[in-house]
């Protein structure tokens, strides 16, 4: 995402976005972080199985998710979240510490939409117009807001002040993962030196290289390279043909989707102003990933130049996201889909980034921004504004910018 050479920094001396210093990690958790868990032999048992403004495109689904399209995206469709453990009513209903309408012998076996849902599927709605559909559709049960009538109905109930997280929390829990054998496949290789917990999966044709360590209940794609000193931590998902540089850090709970790779060098050079050529600067740093992110498919994180990129506590990124070298993305952000981050552009928390956003170096984002689909922000700019909606490039507060083309629609009228 820097500028190409020839660009406006084609004439600037140094490289960008990796000689001057990298963000502050003060407010990191990671660091130096232990894994201590029981180990286990390599062996080779395991069992293969086959707020949101109208009309703004912020394209990601947190946003645009309704009732009515609640079931489309890819998410819901795969295997390993439709798939689901047979549970009592009784037991979800305490598991989310929700009150119960209605029979609690009843049991669910999944997820679904309101179109899709048949027996023994669980389905929500958080909408009073759409209720009457969910209690006639095939669920054997809904979730709902507290608009619900808590008297006898067609069918159970669960009452929610926030029913479509509680639906969330509902599929995670009652989901059966598809990776549901531990073990390490005959055809992965497993460097001697690589430490791997009690309870991790290695699926066929991996490769962990030396001084890896894998923390308990961790499962690794068919086809990923997991490179030398890598450290990955509990529960993670780690989905096929994913490559992980080395010395790369990944904390607990992690979800890195296929074909993503992490930890590779960032876009730096130097130019000799003697020859014209370009020379590569380091990319020796790290790259730290923390608790509870989601990496989409085929995105792409850089490690830092000297330093290191990293990527706060809960943040979900889209597939085909770039993230360059001494990036600093926060705590509880959201990325969406081609979407790139420039090197040393720091994202605060709880941002969101809609669809091809462009950031460039040095870029400062601050807390609770949103910037709608296509935005671009120049070098060094500063985004500051919490809840506030900016769009168009430069990007500038979707007010103004609407007043613009308000005002351009005008000029263009008078014109013709």
């Amino acid at each position: 995402m820097e500028d190409a050479p020839g660009g406006p920094t084609s004439l600037v001396l140094e490289p960008v976005a990796t000689i001057r210093d990298p963000p502050g990690n003060e407010h990191y958790r990671n660091d130096g972080k232990d894994f201590q868990p029981e180990w286990q032999p390599v062996r080779g048992d395991i069992q293969s199985d086959d707020h949101e403004p109208k009309n703004l495109a912020l394209h990601f689904a947190i946003v645009s998710l309704n009732d009515e399209t609640m079931g489309e995206l890819s998410f819901l469709a795969i295997d390993c979240y439709t798939r689901a453990m047979k549970r009592a009513l009784k037991e979800v209903a305490e598991f989310l510490k929700l009150p119960l309408v209605g029979d609690g012998r009843a049991e669910v076996t999944g997820i679904a939409s309101l179109k899709s849902a048949k027996a023994g599927d669980l389905v929500f709605v958080e909408d009073a117009k759409h209720l009457a559909r969910a209690l006639d559709s095939g669920a054997t049960a809904v979730i709902a807001g507290e608009f619900a009538d808590r008297s006898a109905q067609k069918k159970p109930i669960l009452i929610s002040a926030q029913p479509r997280l509680a639906f969330a929390r509902a599929a995670a829990w009652l989901r059966v993962d598809t990776a549901d054998s531990s073990g390490t496949h005959p055809s992965a290789f497993v460097h001697p030196s690589a430490r791997l917990a009690v309870g991790v999966t290695i699926e066929e044709r991996v490769v962990i290289r030396e001084n890896v360590v894998i923390g308990e209940g961790t499962s690794i794609g068919a086809g990923s390279v997991i490179g030398p000193d890598v450290k990955v931590g509990r529960d993670c998902r780690i989905y096929p043909n994913v490559t992980i540089y080395p010395k790369a850090t990944l904390g607990d709970r992690v979800v890195v989707h296929a074909g993503a790779v992490l930890g590779s060098d960032g876009f730096g050079y130097v130019r000799d102003r003697t020859t014209g050529r370009y020379e590569k600067f380091p990319q020796i740093g790290q790259l730290v990933i923390e608790d509870d992110v989601e990496i989409g498919a085929n995105s792409t994180v850089d490690r830092g130049a000297l330093d290191a990129t990293r990527i706060g506590r809960g943040t979900k990124i889209d597939n085909l996201v770039h993230v360059g070298h001494n990036v600093d993305v926060g705590e509880d952000v959201v990325i969406a889909a081609q979407t790139g981050l420039s090197g040393s552009a720091v994202v605060e928390n709880n941002v969101v980034l809609g669809g091809q956003v462009g950031i460039a170096d040095h870029v400062r984002i601050e807390a609770g921004a949103i910037l709608g689909a296509q935005s671009g922000i120049p070098s060094k700019k500063v985004i500051r504004g919490k809840g506030v909606v900016f769009w168009g490039t430069p990007a500038r507060p979707i007010k103004e910018y609407l007043k613009e083309l308000a005002v351009l629609a005008r000029l263009a009228k008078k014109e013709s």
